[in-house]
């Protein structure tokens, strides 16, 4: 797409209110556009609805019109959730009308340089990770994107002298054209959000598309030990810095002396990072590291790269990466109770993510999984419920298939709850049988491997739900 300015005058569709929706329709009416935001929501669930018709935006509640897309409109900006297949975006790409996230609309505006972090796992801790040292480096960091604060939000309060810190996901990816981050990050590729994306190769795609506009001048951020990531590199025209557990690299974050596998020793070991020229700087010890697990090593690694990208001396990064303690749903410590350790990792939305946290514990895990079914068979947590899990909790949609590949890895404590009327029982009624099965020295582990849709209207309700039933037993 053009600059916002460009469109005065024109029409454009705001597709979903929401709180990017709300703000991107603000943006391109304070140039000059003529706005048309549509939800299919009811009129009485768009609270947002009047305060935009009050600056003269047109808002049409209660589904998606035929008139809705036509001929005359020069832009359509989508809540990136919004799937490519719904009748307006296939409407709006067949009439060659361009279709766009918020993502493309705020790099249009923002004045500040922009990292972009995107990833199947470990985007937000990552993200408030770089945030955190880069306020301590004194270099004003907005952070903004999935992680909260709308992009077009944060960019019209961005100067210069910020740096733009935005958690970006494959839907936000997806929908952009010129965008073009100074700083762009991959983290990991996993099975994900297959549903939307229809396969691994526009997934992929997606992710890419942070890349495809960077240059001479620009970082780009890749895991070493992600094939998919590496994978990448001929295309990528910006300048390479990657991050490793595994391996030691020519230039880059790394860890040292490396892992090996996913074999357990007590090696000493610490991030170091280095330059071009073959220095070498010591950055922290990994058991200085503020969260526990070996992927939370590879986030801090990778915060690390792209802060030293952006100018953060890296022998000044061992207090934020000691002191940042995680962020909520993701490895979050909740209570210790009679001996047993309870764990929120209700962001874990897929096997991967499940995985990781799983391999982040050496004491014996009794885990709460389960959630939505988007057809996956789970087959890729066999070997770690082998190996750290004594006792399943399933649950959701997915609850079967959890207990059968359970059964499979040799489990012999696998509980299915039966699903209540209200979701938050069956939640409590699971944290409950957990609670039962585990014992002092045990850690009791919400992470669902699954999506939450089909019982809570995201994973933080299911966490903080979690959380509650926890602190009530």
């Amino acid at each position: 797409m053009k600059h916002p300015e460009s469109y005065r005058d024109h029409e454009v569709i705001v597709l979903g209110l929401a709180k990017s929706g709300v703000q991107v329709a603000k943006v391109l009416h304070s140039y000059g556009a003529i706005v048309t935001v549509n939800d299919q929501k009811d009129r009485d669930q768009c609270p947002e609805a009047g305060e935009l018709e009050s600056l003269g935006i047109t808002v049409i509640c209660g589904g998606h019109p035929d008139h809705l897309v036509h001929p005359g409109i020069s832009l359509l900006v989508k809540n990136p959730g919004i799937p490519y297949k719904v009748q307006p975006v296939q409407k709006a790409l067949e009439l060659g009308i361009e279709v766009v996230t918020e993502v493309e609309v705020a790099y249009h505006i923002c004045s500040a340089p922009i990292i972009g972090i995107t990833g199947s796992n470990g985007k937000t801790t990552t993200t408030t990770w770089v945030g955190n040292i880069l306020e301590e480096a004194g270099m004003r960091p907005i952070v903004a994107g999935n992680i909260g604060t709308p992009l077009c939000e944060a960019a019209q309060n961005a100067d210069a002298g910020n740096w733009m810190v935005t958690e970006l996901s494959s839907f936000q990816l997806k929908g952009t054209e010129e965008f073009r981050p100074r700083i762009g990050c991959l983290l990991n590729v996993a099975e994900t959000h297959l549903d939307y994306h229809g396969g691994m190769e526009d997934y992929v795609a997606s992710k890419a598309k942070m890349f495809a506009n960077m240059g001479e001048g620009d970082t780009a951020v890749l895991n070493w030990d992600d094939s998919t990531c590496r994978e990448l590199v001929p295309y990528i025209k910006a300048k390479l810095l990657p991050f490793s557990t595994n391996e030691e690299l020519v230039e880059g974050v790394y860890v040292t002396p490396p892992y090996v596998a996913d074999t357990e020793d007590n090696l000493p070991r610490k991030i170091v990072y280095r330059d071009e020229q073959g220095r070498v700087t010591d950055i922290i010890p990994v058991e200085e590291v503020g969260i526990p697990g070996r992927f939370n090593i590879a986030n801090a690694a990778a915060a690390c790269a792209i802060s030293i990208a952006a100018g953060a001396s890296a022998d000044r990064l061992s207090g934020p990466l000691s002191s940042f303690h995680g962020v909520e749903h993701r490895l979050e410590f909740v209570m210790d109770l009679h001996g047993v350790a309870f764990y929120n990792n209700s962001k874990a939305t897929n096997s991967k993510a499940t995985t990781m946290a799983l391999t982040s514990f050496h004491q014996p895990i009794v885990l709460i999984a389960g959630g939505l079914d988007r057809g996956s068979d789970y087959m890729e947590l066999l070997p770690v419920l082998s190996e750290r899990v004594k006792a399943v909790v399933a649950l959701g949609q997915t609850a079967q298939k959890i207990a059968k590949v359970s059964e499979m890895a040799g489990l012999k404590h696998i509980v299915v709850v039966d699903n209540e009327e209200d979701a938050a029982d069956t939640l409590r009624a699971a944290v409950k049988e957990a609670a039962a099965a585990a014992e002092p020295g045990d850690i009791v582990l919400l992470s669902p491997a699954c999506a939450s849709w089909d019982m809570f209207a995201s994973y933080e309700e299911r966490g903080r739900i979690f959380k509650e039933a926890v602190h009530n037993l």
